[in-house]
């Protein structure tokens, strides 16, 4: 239906979509979109009603309001500011209200379905404990709500790590910032890595017992203290070489340029020693070659004189 009054109660005024939107309603979520995005807006309102609950942390209840962009002007104009050319959906936590884009997007913005989960992961996360968590934090657990595997792969094409210093956890919130969009998705994959990293410290309870602590003291060090015993520094030292041994040697192969260097590295002192090996077996295969050449001519030289008799022997030869 199309949009009426009652939207603007759960849409800020600044946020109102032109006259022609439709609106569809279920549980706690509402979808804003127009006519060329319905059956991405039904998709989108089944996978949020369906998948209402993030790992660790409780259901929420609070409504919220999903905006499907008609076109990439629209989404500019919605999302405002903090959208870059790459990005594929925002979530304006405090307001409930996750902005996307829609049927026109870009082939490479991603499953739209798992965008979504990724920005409300982030609402979820804020509903929780506020916004008290670090940038990387909230779009590493975003990312890890989501199941964006993939991000981790893009670490092994990033030669970069193999030639500069890690980035430390403060500097991801650098990265995830910047503009350019090789550094951003640099930035999402060590932060999904360093969540990760985290939640496999208790296997059995995950991050329940660091995002209750983090809750009750509002530090992470602290937090990591009383959850794992042990400091931020540590988990921050550990997760730095494990991640850059990890991705290191995939970094070279995966790399074109990388793997074109390291493949001459690896190939021109392998292609010398075959080289010597081979001038070395055909230098032996003409010296027995040549032996059983002068052992046959000998051969046939003697048959040769005994079938001449005695007489053909030389005087001076051995009888």
């Amino acid at each position: 239906m199309l949009v009426a009054a009652a939207l603007a109660i759960a849409v800020p005024a600044s946020a109102l979509p032109p006259f022609g939107a439709q609106r569809l309603d279920r549980g706690r979520f509402t979808i804003i979109h127009y006519p060329g995005d319905a059956t991405l807006a039904a998709a989108v309102l089944h996978a949020a009603v369906t998948r209402d609950s993030f790992p660790w942390l409780p259901r929420a209840t609070t409504q919220i309001v999903i905006m499907i962009a008609p076109d990439a002007a629209g989404f500019r104009e919605w999302a405002g500011r903090g959208a870059f050319p790459w990005t594929a959906a925002l979530a304006f936590v405090e307001q409930h209200r996750v902005i996307m884009q829609g049927h026109r997007a870009a082939g490479d913005v991603g499953d739209p379905l798992q965008v979504l989960r990724h920005e409300l992961a982030h609402v979820a996360l804020y509903d929780y404990f506020g916004g008290i968590a670090p940038r990387w934090f909230e779009e590493g657990y975003a990312s890890y709500a989501a199941g964006e595997e993939r991000n981790q792969g893009f670490l092994a094409t990033n030669g970069a790590l193999l030639f500069r210093r890690m980035p430390s956890l403060g500097d991801l919130d650098t990265l995830l910032a910047s503009a350019r969009g090789g550094e951003a998705r640099a930035g999402y994959a060590l932060s999904l890595r360093a969540v990760s990293s985290l939640a496999t410290i208790d296997p059995a309870h995950g991050l329940a017992p660091l995002l209750a602590a983090w809750k009750a003291r509002g530090s992470f060090d602290l937090a990591m203290r009383r959850a794992y015993a042990q400091t931020a520094e540590n988990f921050e030292a550990g997760w730095q070489r494990d991640t850059r041994w990890s991705f290191a040697f995939l970094a070279i192969a995966a790399d074109s340029a990388l793997g074109g260097m390291a493949l001459v590295l690896l190939l021109v002192p392998l292609y010398r020693m075959r080289r010597h090996e081979r001038a070395a077996q055909l230098a032996e295969m003409r010296r027995r070659e040549a032996i059983a050449e002068n052992l046959s001519r000998s051969a046939v030289l003697d048959a040769l004189l005994r079938s001449l008799g005695p007489a053909a022997v030389p005087p001076d030869a051995d009888a």
